[in-house]
C-alpha cells in the first residue's frame, strides 16, 4: 500500500539536517541524492555523517556538493557507551548551528540518535530506516521482539514522520505497531546509467560482447549474503559453461568471499572488484542477481530496472516493486536453497527467455525517477515544517 505524503501549502526555503551513520550501500546512495537534490532546489541543507564506515567514495562525493556545512561525528553500528558522546556531539550541532526545520536520520543508529527531542522549539524529526533490522530473518524471536520494541518506541515518542523505501518495509513498520498516520512510503529514485560504460567494464576483464554476464553489487556482507551467490553459481555454470559472474563490491566478509571463490574452483569465471561503480558497472550485465537476506529497496534493483535489464532475487523487501514478476525477473524463495537461485539463473540465460524479459524490462525503464523522490521527500518536509 503506498501513501503519498500530501503537498504542503508553504514554500521557501527549508534549513534540513541530513544524518547517516553507514555510507555504503543504498543507504549512502540515498543520502547523496537527497542532500544533492534538495540543494538543487535552494534549500540550507547540512550533513552529519561518521567516519567509523566511512568509504572513501562517499566521502569524496559528499564534499563535491559543496554544502554550507559538513559534520563528523563518530557513530558506530552495534549499540554501546560511544553513543553516548555521539549524541552529544549531535546535540551540540542541532543546538548551535540551526536553527533548522526539518532533522533526517538514515538507517536505525544515526535515527535512534538524531530523532530524542530536545528542550526548546520543536524540530520535526523524519527517519527513514533502510531496511529494519528487524526484517533481518537471521534475528531470531528474541531479537525481533528487542528491536520491534525499540522501533515502536522510537516512532511512538520521537518520530513526527517515518518514510518506507518500499510497500513491503511499509507492510513490515505496520506490523510492528507504527501508526499508518506516520508514514508514507517513497520509493528510491535514480539517475540515467551510463549506458556507454558496458563496453569499458567488460574490456577490463577481457570478457567478450557476447559472453552472458551475471552481476552482483553490494557490500560484502551478511545482509547481501555474497556467499550464496558464489555456490548458486557453482551449480548454475556447469550448465552454462560460457556465462561469467562480475561481483562489485567489498566489505567485512571480503576474504571469506575471497576464500569461497577460490574454493569453487571458478576464479576465472568469478570477478571480485571495487573499481567501478555500481551503475558503472551494471550497463555491463545482462542480468543482475540479488541473493540477499533481506533489503527494504535496494537501490540497485532500481538501477539494473532503470537500465532495462532482468533481475533475478531472492524474495526480499522491494523485489515485488523493482520485478514485475515472470516477467522482467525472476523472483525465487528467500530461504537460502542457492539450487533454486541457480535454477532461476539458468532460466534468465536461455536466449530466447532472455530476450523477452529484456524487452519487458526495457519498457520500464522510465518507471523510476529520481525527480518523483525529491518531489515527495520535499512534501513531507514542507508539512512538518507548516505544523511545526
Amino acid at each position: 500500500m503506498s501513501i503519498d505524503p500530501p503537498i504542503a501549502e508553504i514554500g521557501g526555503s527549508l534549513r534540513i539536517l541530513q544524518v547517516l551513520e553507514p555510507s555504503g550501500g543504498g543507504s549512502g546512495r540515498h543520502f547523496l541524492d537527497l542532500c544533492r537534490g534538495l540543494k538543487a532546489r535552494g534549500h540550507h541543507v547540512e550533513a552529519v555523517y561518521s567516519p567509523v564506515r566511512a568509504e572513501d567514495a562517499f566521502i569524496r562525493e559528499l564534499k563535491s556538493l559543496d554544502l554550507p556545512a559538513i559534520h563528523i561525528v563518530a557513530m558506530k553500528r552495534a549499540p554501546g557507551w560511544s553513543d553516548i558522546a555521539a549524541f552529544r556531539a549531535l546535540r551540540g550541532i542541532i543546538g548551535n548551528g540551526g536553527p533548522f526545520d526539518i532533522i533526517h536520520g538514515h538507517s536505525s543508529k544515526a535515527g535512534a540518535l538524531s530523532r530524542p527531542h530536545l528542550p526548546g522549539r520543536h524540530i520535526p524529526r523524519v527517519y527513514t530506516p533502510h531496511a529494519f533490522r528487524t526484517m533481518d530473518p537471521a534475528l531470531g524471536k528474541a531479537g525481533r521482539l528487542i528491536y520491534g520494541a525499540i522501533e515502536l518506541i522510537l516512532a511512538g515518542l520521537f518520530t513526527d514522520h517515518l518514510i518506507c523505501v518500499s510497500d513491503d518495509e511499509y507492510a513490515h513498520a505496520r506490523s510492528l505497531g507504527i501508526p499508518e498516520c506516520r508514514l508514507s512510503v517513497i520509493v528510491n529514485g535514480v539517475a540515467p546509467l551510463p549506458l556507454d560504460m558496458a563496453r569499458t567494464v567488460r574490456a577490463s576483464f577481457g570478457i567478450p560482447a557476447e559472453t552472458f554476464v551475471f552481476g552482483f553489487v553490494g557490500r560484502l556482507s551478511h545482509q547481501k549474503a555474497p556467499e550464496r551467490l558464489i555456490e548458486a553459481f557453482r551449480n548454475a555454470a556447469a550448465r552454462l559453461p560460457d556465462a561469467q559472474l562480475i561481483m562489485v563490491g567489498s566489505g567485512e566478509r571480503e576474504r571469506e568471499v575471497r576464500k569461497a571463490i577460490a574454493e569453487s574452483g571458478l576464479q576465472k569465471r568469478v570477478r571480485l572488484t571495487s573499481a567501478f561503480t555500481g551503475s558503472q558497472a551494471i550497463p555491463a550485465f545482462d542480468a543482475l542477481v540479488m541473493s540477499s537476506r533481506y533489503e527494504a529497496m535496494s537501490y540497485v534493483m532500481l538501477e539494473a530496472a532503470a537500465a532495462g535489464k532482468p533481475i533475478i532475487s531472492t524474495d526480499v523487501g522491494g523485489a515485488s516493486m523493482a520485478i514485475e514478476r515472470d516477467r522482467t525477473g525472476l523472483i525465487v524463495p528467500n530461504d537460502g536453497d542457492t539450487g533454486k537461485l541457480a535454477n532461476a539463473m539458468v532460466e534468465s540465460a536461455d536466449p530466447d527467455r532472455h530476450r523477452a524479459m529484456t524487452a519487458a524490462a526495457q519498457e520500464r525503464m522510465s518507471d523510476f525517477s529520481m525527480e518523483k523522490m525529491i518531489d515527495k521527500t520535499e512534501a513531507v518536509y514542507r508539512r512538518l515544517a507548516a505544523r511545526a
